[in-house]
């Protein structure tokens, strides 16, 4: 009996060493993974070898070889047509810009136009929101007021007080016969089923889930998430920013306490392009081929002399786009680099870019939330932050509530607001989208709430880093080792 017990652990033993060479050979060979993070996974796998083979098959798929989001020939022509003319109007340097000020970010935007394939607008008009309550209570005015289309996309949409009154809303203007799309994470969202959607179904609403599960209790991609939010009312009013939907997102959960986000509204040529991101999302989500057509732009309110560039990145693709212009931005700045991220887990180019600007004498400021909502990453984040205090940067931790506003502004001058944090996860493994906005006002506006900002934080020193307890550092180093998977 004891020979047999042995023999079959022996075996199991066997089979999980050949199961995890071959994952390990799979993830060197064939993956091309970053080679920090090809040495987490070897680790965890081979310290963990159950664990660690579920663990894989849960967070460790590669989907950058798939076409995730396609436009049709004639679309890809009409817009390559409009970005060509514009990239050559940049490569002779014969572009006229609104603010003369804007001028010195023109490799920005050339960045952004060769590898987002991003318009550049400059007839844009921006409204800023940090609390909750007055972006919802405006987002709900103007569904109100929709006469042809509404289509909302969301990471988190709960089935709270707040979730129902947006789908009431929704289902109120779906009866008038406007055309409501809803897109929303699978994952994220997993709380809104279509029991939760019957009456708006009946309305004429659409709804459309993004990855789901092929098991109805689990969801195997627990990676890969569309963290997006964005909403788009008749083609001339476009929101984007960091709130999702929820009632925490209001204040009114108690353990969090107030929510400090960043979310913005526009209007102008740049909600074209928020359109052009919705209706390819929708399109792989949803069954219903949505054309990208002029049946969804109206004339937009040229009110506004803003610049602005709508980026989108995802795991489906190598550029990293978003970081891209993080880096870029970073780079490019002469006084001062303001971040705001609820996560700072960045990657080696990020956290090099940061050490140079703060060893260059600019002022760095880095502002993050006092409270842990992923207990791993906010140690992983320490961790980062306090290599950051040795370079000379300064760190202030937020604490009114829970910071959640991902923004970045350098100089006064240029400045990028919506769903992306300061993390691996947001360069690297969620479809994001970010407004990169090159507007003096905008980004002094942005730059005035920050400093207001800093009179309910604290400043975190380098010797008060230093004087932390061993427990912190345990965890830090641990959460900083597997950060690459967070």
């Amino acid at each position: 009996m004891i020979d047999s017990i042995v023999l079959y652990a022996s075996n199991a033993l066997s089979w999980l060493f050949i199961i995890n060479f071959i994952i390990s050979c799979f993830i060197i060979f064939l993956e091309r993974k970053d080679p920090s993070s090809t040495l987490a996974w070897i680790m965890i796998l081979f310290l963990v070898p159950i664990a660690g083979i579920i663990l894989y098959v849960l967070f460790s798929q590669n989907i950058y070889r798939k076409k995730v989001f396609r436009f049709k020939i004639l679309e890809k022509r009409m817009l390559e047509s409009s970005l060509k003319k514009q990239i050559e109007d940049f490569k002779t340097n014969t572009f006229v810009f609104k603010q003369k000020e804007i001028e010195d970010f023109g490799s920005m935007i050339y960045l952004h136009q060769i590898h987002s394939h991003a318009l550049f607008t400059q007839d844009n008009q921006i409204k800023i929101f940090i609390d909750g309550k007055e972006k919802f209570k405006e987002l709900l005015s103007d569904i109100q007021k929709a006469e042809y289309s509404i289509h909302m996309m969301y990471f988190i949409f709960q089935n709270d007080t707040l979730g129902k009154c947006i789908i009431k809303a929704l289902t109120e203007k779906a009866r008038e016969g406007v055309e409501v799309r809803l897109l929303l994470d699978a994952m994220g969202s997993k709380k809104i089923t279509h029991n939760v959607l019957r009456e708006f179904h009946q309305a004429g609403g659409k709804v459309a889930y993004f990855f789901p599960s092929k098991i109805k209790i689990f969801n195997l991609k627990l990676n890969y998430r569309n963290h997006r939010k964005l909403v788009i009312i008749d083609g001339k009013t476009g929101y984007i920013g960091g709130f999702n939907v929820g009632n925490e997102y209001l204040g009114e959960k108690k353990k969090i306490g107030y929510w400090r986000d960043t979310h913005i509204k526009v209007s102008g040529s740049a909600v074209y392009d928020m359109q052009i991101r919705f209706i390819l999302d929708w399109r792989s989500a949803s069954t219903e081929d949505l054309d990208i057509s002029l049946g969804y732009y109206n004339e937009p309110q040229l009110s506004g002399h803003s610049g602005m560039q709508i980026v989108s990145s995802g795991p489906d693709s190598t550029h990293q786009q978003i970081k891209l212009g993080y880096l870029k931005l970073i780079s490019s700045a002469k006084k001062n680099v303001y971040i705001q991220t609820p996560y700072f887990v960045p990657d080696d180019s990020i956290l090099e870019a940061l050490k140079v600007a703060c060893l260059s004498g600019l002022d760095v400021k880095i502002m993050i939330p006092c409270r842990p909502d992923h207990a791993f990453v906010y140690w992983a984040t320490y961790s980062y932050i306090g290599e950051l205090l040795g370079a000379g940067a300064k760190v202030y931790i937020y604490e009114n509530g829970f910071l959640h506003s991902k923004m970045i502004c350098i100089d006064g001058k240029v400045s990028s607001i919506g769903t992306a944090n300061f993390d691996i996860r947001s360069f690297s493994l969620n479809f994001e989208v970010n407004a990169f906005i090159y507007d003096t006002l905008t980004t002094a506006l942005l730059e005035d709430i920050f400093t207001r900002d800093l009179y309910l934080s604290s400043e975190l020193t380098k010797e008060l880093y230093m004087e932390r307890p061993l427990s912190i550092r345990f965890k830090e180093s641990i959460s900083r080792l597997l950060s690459n998977l967070l």
